[in-house]
């Protein structure tokens, strides 16, 4: 598996990530728990030597996951994990899909730390992310805290994720960041705008997640695909009837992308993001062994000047209709 780096301070990682959420959270049907160690330790044994988790991923039970089943490799992966959120008075699991309350202040940042070092089942993060900007607490404070972390040895390298860019210079200024998270694939382009030059002048890694358009750029789905009330993407616009069959429109191109490359859109559509530059490392969820095969294939996908200069000229000329989120979570990020 190729490899890359995130960062100045060289955070060496798989070119391709994996996303862990879906293993126990907002995409079911889930795996068993045995299931799901034995597909995590064959990613690792494949070359995947970078995941995503979060605190707040089924409240704890995905970093527990991912502890287990890493821990016999720590010192062969990176675990990036997330804080940002006030897990002090626990949702109903059965209603609710995250908490409400944001918290990123010192104290609930330090009980955070605590409970994924125990979970995780190591003595150290390696890549800590502010899951969502706390609009209550200067991003100072946070990066001032985070730098207390890192001097005591239980995080090694910190980000933001769905941060706005000037967001971005001011944590960085204060503790310099190895990685953002955000958002990023053909069907959602956004970071090209400001993103990717803040980070390309700070010198800082770009880790999209999504990088597959929540599995819409697999070609799994088609114009009368409809999602369970349990799924996630059945409370985002984009998924949603007449925004769904329009939306079609880009994955019709993608499989003839990869038609023409004898490829899968998958792969087409992770190839297309490692193109974009060197310091950019997507991480797509998958809870299938084969699927992480597929997606690692994307890694040796090869484009030339001209064929990214007509991708990029077609993806101009389409649109894409409805929200990526649903609007009450769409107000909790940070851009």
């Amino acid at each position: 598996m190729k490899t890359r780096t995130l960062g100045k301070d060289g955070l060496k990682v798989s070119a391709v990530g994996l996303g862990c959420m879906g293993f126990t959270q907002s995409y079911p049907p889930y795996p068993d728990r045995k299931d799901a160690i034995e597909t995590l330790r064959r990613a690792v044994d494949l070359g995947i030597t970078f995941f995503d988790t979060a605190e707040v991923y089924s409240y704890g039970k995905n970093e527990d996951l991912i502890g287990e089943a890493l821990q016999p490799v720590r010192d062969k992966v990176v675990i990036a994990t997330k804080f940002g959120y006030d897990l002090s008075e626990m949702p109903d699991l059965t209603t609710s899909a995250r908490p409400v309350s944001l918290s990123s202040r010192p104290e609930t940042i330090r009980k955070a730390v605590e409970g994924s070092l125990r979970r995780l089942r190591t003595d150290h993060i390696d890549l800590y992310y502010q899951h969502r900007v706390d609009p209550n607490v200067p991003i100072e404070t946070v990066a001032e805290t985070i730098g207390e972390l890192i001097k005591e040895g239980k995080v090694l390298h910190w980000g933001l994720s769905e941060a706005a860019p000037s967001t971005v210079r001011r944590a960085h200024a204060v503790c310099p960041l190895t990685a953002v998270q955000c958002e990023y694939s053909l069907w959602y382009r956004n970071p090209e705008a400001e993103m990717l030059p803040t980070l390309e002048e700070l010198g800082i890694g770009f880790v999209p997640f999504s990088p597959l358009g929540k599995a819409m750029l697999t070609g799994r789905f088609d114009r009368d695909t409809k999602f369970d009330k349990t799924d996630f993407r059945s409370a985002i616009p984009r998924f949603q009837g007449d925004n769904l069959k329009h939306n079609m429109e880009l994955v019709d191109y993608v499989k003839a992308l990869a038609k023409q490359k004898g490829t899968t859109p998958a792969r087409i559509a992770i190839g297309w993001l490692l193109a974009q530059k060197p310091w950019i490392v997507p991480i797509p969820g998958t809870k299938r062994i084969e699927r992480i095969e597929e997606n690692m294939g994307g890694a040796d996908i090869c484009f030339t000047t001209e064929e990214l200069a007509d991708i990029r000229h077609h993806l101009d000329s389409l649109e894409i209709l409805g929200g990526r989120y649903p609007e009450d979570q769409e107000k909790m990020t940070g851009l």
